[in-house]
């Protein structure tokens, strides 16, 4: 069983001891998006008013669309502060996913302002040029209620965005496949291939776009 869906978990566990030790402004930062083959990768943090809580914000992905869409309102609400920002597809490709993400996260803390006493950020990287105390808390998205809500609030951002990519490219699904490589998805770029919003250095991508490509040569 995982801790974090037990009834009588302290989601605020981590963060009790930070205020408890004079850390006021504790950000929880996460993102959404770094295994799809299309899209954005987006990174969320945010600070929990001190000495509040969230029930009901577990790990957004224990959580259906609806569910996220509907608890999204009163995260923002609860919040003293909230920063997101995205690293596109072309920065993605040219610096890879993990460095896009980190710099995703870094400026998602640098939007919360001045003022921040601690950072908690999900898994085990930790954004360089982050002039705050801190640290990483591997599966903080099941631990820490902080860093949940923004796994929620970065998950929710990005799917929004998905969906309206959707309107454009309705061939490739996003709208149910959030650019994950689903069967209908890989589908879709064999025919299709890749758009300027798919990620051409994941393998999948750049696999089926040079077989596009040979493919457009061979009907000339």
């Amino acid at each position: 069983m995982q801790p974090s869906l037990e009834e009588n978990f302290d989601w605020l566990s981590k963060e009790r001891e930070l205020w408890g030790k004079g850390f006021r402004l504790v950000a929880g930062v996460d993102e959404a998006g770094r295994g799809p083959l299309a899209g954005p990768v987006v990174a969320a943090a945010l600070i929990i008013k001190p000495g509040t809580d969230l029930p009901g914000v577990i790990d957004s992905k224990q959580m259906t669309g609806s569910q996220r869409e509907e608890i999204y309102p009163s995260i923002i609400e609860n919040c003293l502060a909230v920063g997101v920002s995205a690293s596109s597809v072309s920065v993605i490709d040219r610096i890879n996913i993990l460095a896009a993400t980190m710099r995703a996260m870094k400026r998602s803390i640098d939007r919360l302002g001045a003022g921040v006493d601690y950072v908690l950020v999900d898994g085990n990287h930790f954004p360089q040029g982050i002039d705050i105390a801190g640290e990483t808390v591997i599966e903080g998205d099941r631990l820490c209620r902080s860093i949940a809500a923004a796994s929620v609030v970065a998950k929710v951002i990005r799917d929004r965005l998905m969906m309206r990519l959707d309107r454009f490219y309705p061939q490739f699904g996003f709208a149910r496949n959030k650019g994950y490589g689903t069967d209908e998805h890989i589908r879709a770029i064999r025919k299709f291939g890749p758009t300027v919003h798919h990620r051409y250095s994941f393998s999948p991508v750049r696999q089926h776009q040079f077989n596009f490509e040979n493919d457009d040569r061979e009907t000339e």
